[in-house]
């Protein structure tokens, strides 16, 4: 039939639009609920792509619509009931998709607002591969321009909420929103479990005619029949040969054709938006990123995971007759059993391949990955719950679940790599990113987990016995297996034929597969044990010197005085701004990732007690940092790549300080510029006029020379710089005998002063009696400061 823009404006249409003005939301949903029951299809075929559009906005985001992704109960409970009560799959909404569906009418939805790779193939005049597209181009007389899906109401409605979470990313989102509470996150939960159920079978559309008949959906496209879902890996071996029409379709699979199709229109809108080539392409740095997926596009495809995953796994036992099997398993229960492999597998692994290689080294990266371990764990959301046991040790994975690892072996094993690739590029001493490091490692290190993998990469590198001559896996089928070897065990010959396939059809022919187990990675974990080590013992400094200035702080820390600015010197962390508890959890989480890689890996204990020892070996006697990683040069020390990559991660430091003449440093935050300014020219005037007293006084030997010694040098500074990493030959300027009265500039100094003469007065102390006793007094702890110091030697500067 022809499309809705072809029909003229309705008096329905305009109404409706002017309500969307004068009405509250309330009051328009319960009008178009009265619209909706009262009016015939051929009146609301007109109103329906205008009030699809208003819901979900507009395909380029500029209408908003209802904004479902920020509507939460907690904030607007009405507006959150009435909008879910609506859009409900037995509300008013659906009753009207499957009154225009009995009807047969169709809606065009533009090609140039699917994902890159579908909008590209379609373009090109190639038909992609899902069946959701097929029989649904419309390829313009004119050229490529213009180009359209014919799409009933239920894929039309679904296309927009679907891409809405897409093409809506832009729209005002107030910070306290959280997207697992909104109503979009809801109703993707409630389609899911209404249209791909773990339990009973696929409702019915419910009934929109007076006689109670239900409408007919329009028959689902014969491209690809359910009967071939039986076969196991056959769409995948052959997925890119043109599916060809069945003139024997099951029209028993009519039943569950709103789930096929939801579920492609998720998988598609969410997911394809990366191909294999478009994928290898983007490994260049010079190539733009043309879909960057949001957090809250991640938790939403983890929901779409943890639920196929209860889906799949609510597949009843296969009988154990193959005869019966055929003629007893219901279309439903052949969905469940190749709903991941044929319909999510390839997409999703993709998806996590571009995430891993471009998502920021911040912790918003916990969404990919807790998406990712929910792929990786089906055991979680088996019907089959563990037994309540006192004993804390995690339950061992099932051998039941070894063909599900083999069949995903590289969203196991490559995409681990790539997590030790992000792992060793950032900080692992902020507790977010230990968490993480500490999440995959407690996965991976389940019982029997790591052996079930090792198994499946020893299959996928059985020698080409099996399967010789695997010149193109177009011509690969189930049929072949154990066919050229009969000496060979039937089931390890279609297992390795399994591995060898989901790797080829996911990575192409000549891909070089790097062992999860292999030396190469097992050096990263080693080098990841490494970076832990560092980062605990980071932490440790951290803690400790937090713990040592909270001890020293003084009745100034208001004044923000540390002993650290007296020198220049910085030891800050982003941890100090957390506090001891975080730091407390770095160290856990930390230790126990530690100890999960050692599991999985089998490492030493010795090698990694003789790592830890070198990590805490190398911090000097005052507990600092471990120094970066360098190499000793004609000009002093040059940083690695490892140190550079140490000092932005934080991991090590040099301990900077400013090494110059104190008197010529920059003018600190807690000094008063003017009187350091001033006091420097009245400390310049006296050092000229008196250099000579000054030098004869502190070159005596006696009591008289050692207390002229300790007012007028500064032997720590020259000892600092003598022994400084940083500068190879530890010369440096002799400074002689001088006066510095720079301490006088200080706001600490000053407001001491002010106070000691405010605490005089009240004993009817004078100012220039306080004077005298300050004086005195500290002349007196200069004279007993003077016994205990070392007396000044001049040839050792």
């Amino acid at each position: 039939m022809a499309g809705p823009h072809l029909q003229q404006p309705s008096f329905l249409l305009a109404t409706l639009k002017a309500d969307c003005v004068n009405k509250p939301f309330v009051q328009r949903c319960h009008d178009l609920e009265t619209v909706i029951e009262e009016f015939p299809a051929k009146e609301l075929h007109g109103i329906f792509p205008w009030l699809v559009e208003s819901i979900f906005g507009s395909l380029d985001g500029i209408i908003v619509g209802w904004n479902l992704r920020c509507l939460q109960g907690r904030t607007n409970p009405t507006e959150y009931s009435v909008a879910l009560d609506f859009l409900d799959p037995s509300g008013p909404m659906m009753k009207l998709v499957y009154k225009l569906q009995a009807e047969e009418y169709r809606y065009d939805f533009p090609v140039s607002y699917l994902p890159g790779p579908v909008k590209a193939s379609i373009q090109e005049q190639v038909l992609p591969e899902c069946s959701l597209y097929h029989n649904k181009v419309q390829f313009p007389s004119s050229g490529g321009l213009g180009l359209n899906l014919a799409l009933n109401p239920f894929e039309y409605y679904m296309f927009y909420f679907a891409i809405s979470l897409i093409t809506q990313k832009n729209s005002p989102v107030t910070h306290h929103v959280s997207p697992s509470n909104s109503a979009y996150f809801i109703l993707v939960d409630t389609y899911l479990k209404c249209f791909l159920p773990t339990e009973g079978s696929v409702l019915p559309p419910p009934s929109s005619n007076p006689g109670g008949a239900i409408p007919s959906p329009t028959p689902r496209s014969p491209a690809v029949p359910f009967t071939s879902y039986g076969m196991h890996h056959t769409s995948l071996l052959k997925r890119h040969i043109a599916h060809q029409p069945s003139v024997n379709a099951d029209p028993a699979s009519q039943e569950i054709w709103r789930s096929e199709t939801l579920l492609q229109i998720f998988v598609e809108m969410w997911l394809h938006h990366y191909s294999l080539e478009m994928y290898q392409k983007m490994q260049s740095p010079h190539v733009k990123e043309s879909f960057k997926p949001t957090e809250e596009h991640v938790l939403v495809v983890r929901l779409l995971v943890k639920h196929l995953h209860a889906f799949s796994n609510s597949l009843k036992p296969e009988p154990l007759s193959p005869s019966a099997h055929s003629h007893t398993a219901s279309p439903l229960e052949e969905f469940k059993r190749v709903v991941i492999p044929r319909f999510v597998q390839e997409k999703l692994y993709i998806f996590l391949q571009h995430c891993f290689g471009h998502w920021p080294l911040d912790a918003s990266f916990r969404a990919v990955l807790e998406m990712w371990l929910s792929y990786l764990q089906p055991w979680r959301y088996a019907p089959e719950k563990p037994p309540q046991s006192a004993d804390p040790l995690p339950r061992s994975v099932s051998e039941k679940w070894a063909a599900f690892i083999q069949e995903n072996l590289l969203m196991y094993t490559k995409l681990f790599v790539g997590f030790l690739n992000r792992a060793l590029r950032t900080d692992l001493v902020s507790p977010k990113n230990a968490l993480m490091v500490f999440r995959v490692a407690k996965v991976f290190a389940q019982p029997n987990l790591a052996e079930m993998i090792l198994k499946g990469e020893q299959l996928f590198l059985e020698p080409e016995l099996v399967i010789p001559h695997r010149q193109h896996r177009l011509f690969m089928t189930p049929t072949l297996g154990g066919s050229f070897l009969s000496s060979w065990p039937a089931t390890i010959t279609d297992a390795s034929f399994k591995v060898k396939s989901h790797v080829y059809s996911l990575e192409g022919q000549d891909f070089q597969y790097k062992q999860m187990f292999g030396t190469e990675v097992r050096n990263l974990v080693l080098k990841l044990a490494q970076l832990i080590c560092q980062a605990q013992q980071t932490a440790k400094s951290i803690s400790d010197h937090s713990a040592e200035t909270t001890a020293s702080q003084s009745f100034f820390s208001w004044f923000r005085f540390t002993p650290s600015e007296m020198n220049g010197s910085y030891t800050g962390n982003d941890l100090d701004e957390i506090g001891q508890d975080s730091i407390k959890k770095t160290d856990e989480y930390l230790e126990k990732a530690l100890e999960y890689l050692c599991q999985i890996f089998k490492l030493n204990e010795a090698q990694l007690t003789q790592m830890m020892m070198k990590c805490g070996t190398a911090q000097d006697e005052n507990g600092k940092k471990q120094l970066p990683d360098c190499v000793e040069s004609e000009d002093g020390l040059i940083l690695t790549p490892l140190g550079r990559y140490q000092i932005i991660n934080g991991l090590c430091r040099f301990d900077v300080q400013y090494q110059g003449d104190t008197e010529l440093q920059p003018i600190r935050s807690y000094e008063n510029a003017t009187l350091v300014r001033l006091l420097f020219r009245l400390s310049s005037v006296l050092n000229e006029r008196f250099a000579d007293q000054m030098d004869v006084l502190c070159s005596r030997e006696d009591f008289v020379g050692r207390l002229c010694r300790y007012h007028l040098t500064n032997p720590y500074l020259i000892q600092k710089i003598r022994y400084s990493p940083v500068v190879k030959n530890g010369t440096s300027q002799n400074w002689g005998p001088r006066i510095s009265l720079r301490f006088l500039a200080s706001y600490r100094t000053l407001i001491s002063l002010l106070m000691i003469y405010f605490i005089a007065s009240w004993f009817y102390i004078g100012p220039v009696g306080c004077t005298f006793i300050i004086l005195i007094g500290y002349f007196l702890y200069a004279v007993i400061m003077t016994f205990f110091c070392e007396g000044w030697k001049p040839h050792e500067h």
